[in-house]
């Protein structure tokens, strides 16, 4: 029998996160404690802003678009702050600028590969590929058991499981 495998990815739906993105401008638009204070929020490529004219308003629209981003199943680890996530001064508001992480850095599928090698069952194999990585077994039981391990982990990543053969 041929070895099974799968790779790990971290990937964003850039459809999902722009329909998060409107689905919370437009909550923003309509209600109540956000009249008159500026407060929006913009998809530009591969970063979100944020601004609003006082800080508290700010993060309020901050958690509006998290709550989107996990209703439409996008996580929040895909999501890499500027000034440690805490809103800015621009002149007479405050900002917040979020970028999208997509890939797994190589220090990240380092950690990966080691928590695979030393935790996993033994007959499992991984492989650095670029931003991803396969990981390959005989036993199609000893790939569902490293996926249960890595879900188990509190990784700063957001990972996804493709090319299941």
């Amino acid at each position: 029998m041929a070895d099974s495998s799968f790779d790990i990815v971290s990937k964003v739906d850039h459809q999902e996160v722009a329909n998060a993105v409107n689905q919370a401008a437009k909550e923003i638009s309509t209600r109540y404690d956000f009249r008159g204070v500026g407060a929006r929020v913009e998809l530009a490529g591969e970063s979100i802003s944020m601004a609003a004219n006082s800080e508290e308003r700010c993060k309020a629209v901050l958690d509006v678009l998290q709550t989107k981003l996990v209703k439409r199943g996008v996580s929040l680890k895909h999501l890499d702050y500027t000034h440690d996530g805490e809103p800015y001064a621009s002149g007479k508001e405050y900002r917040l600028e979020a970028a999208l992480k997509s890939g797994i850095s190589s220090e990240n599928a380092k950690k990966i590969a080691k928590i695979i090698r030393e935790e996993g069952p033994k007959a499992v194999k991984s492989q650095i590929q670029g931003d991803e990585l396969r990981v390959t077994s005989k036993s199609r039981d000893d790939l569902q058991a490293v996926q249960r391990l890595l879900k188990e982990k509190d990784l700063d990543v957001a990972l996804q499981y493709t090319n299941y053969r």
